[in-house]
Formats: structure tokens, C-alpha cells, sequence
């Protein structure tokens, strides 16, 4: 009966720290990842960050010296443990542009990991990390 005990007062506490992930709400800058399994690093020469409401989000492009540039906009769902990004604005000709992406998403700490195989064939792994 104790051991029972323990492992009930163990899920209730594990469940105590269980974040309700609605949303993804806030500003996230992009640390690298993956790309085809190989290793893509996040560049020095600028950042890129994305910020997140309730349903849309916003890419920016942050060079040091210049004004952020929106490069991508969108719509975004999350469902158990799958997020839907639909692309409606892109600065530059996309193929992605009104079509609905998924991606596994896994929030761990302040990272956010985003994975998928892409409508082109390519396999990411986005990590981001959450600045604001």
C-alpha cells in the first residue's frame, strides 16, 4: 500500500509541473537544428526570431545596425502534439505560401522543437529558444 502511495503522490506532483501548452505565445529566436540529418547552424551575421499570439505568428529577420524585417507570416494550430503552420505572407516566392505544414512540436524548458518532412522532401528539426 506505501508503494502505491508513493507512485500516486509521484504522478500528482509530475502533473503539478505540467505546463498547458495552448499556445505558443512569445518571442523565440532560432539556435539551429537539423536539415536532412545534418547539422544547421544558427547564423552570426543575424537572427531570425519569431513571434507567436494565440493563433498567428511573425518571422523576422534581426541584422545589428538594421530594421527587423517581416520575412514570413502566418496562422498556426496546435493539436496534442502536433503544431499546423499555414504560410499567408512570405517576402520572397514560396512554394509553402497557403498550404498547411506539420510539425511535431516538443516544448522542453525554454526551447521549442520543431520537426518535419517539408512538402519539398526535406526533413527538419528547428530549435528555438524562447527570448521574451
Amino acid at each position: 500500500m506505501k508503494k502505491l502511495r508513493l507512485v500516486f503522490l509521484s504522478i500528482v506532483c509530475l502533473c503539478a509541473f505540467t505546463i498547458d501548452q495552448s499556445s505558443l505565445n512569445g518571442t523565440w529566436e532560432y539556435r539551429g537544428g537539423l536539415l536532412n540529418g545534418k547539422m544547421d547552424t544558427a547564423s552570426t551575421a543575424y537572427k531570425l526570431q519569431r513571434t507567436y499570439d494565440e493563433q498567428h505568428y511573425e518571422a523576422l529577420v534581426i541584422e545589428k545596425g538594421e530594421k527587423p524585417f517581416i520575412y514570413e507570416k502566418g496562422d498556426y494550430k496546435l493539436q496534442a502534439d502536433s503544431c499546423f503552420e499555414t504560410q499567408t505572407y512570405c517576402s520572397q516566392p514560396s512554394k509553402l505560401l497557403g498550404k498547411t505544414v506539420k510539425y511535431a512540436y516538443l516544448v522542453s524548458n525554454d526551447t521549442l522543437k520543431l520537426i518535419a518532412t517539408l512538402p519539398n522532401g526535406n526533413r527538419v528539426e528547428d530549435h528555438w529558444v524562447k527570448v521574451k
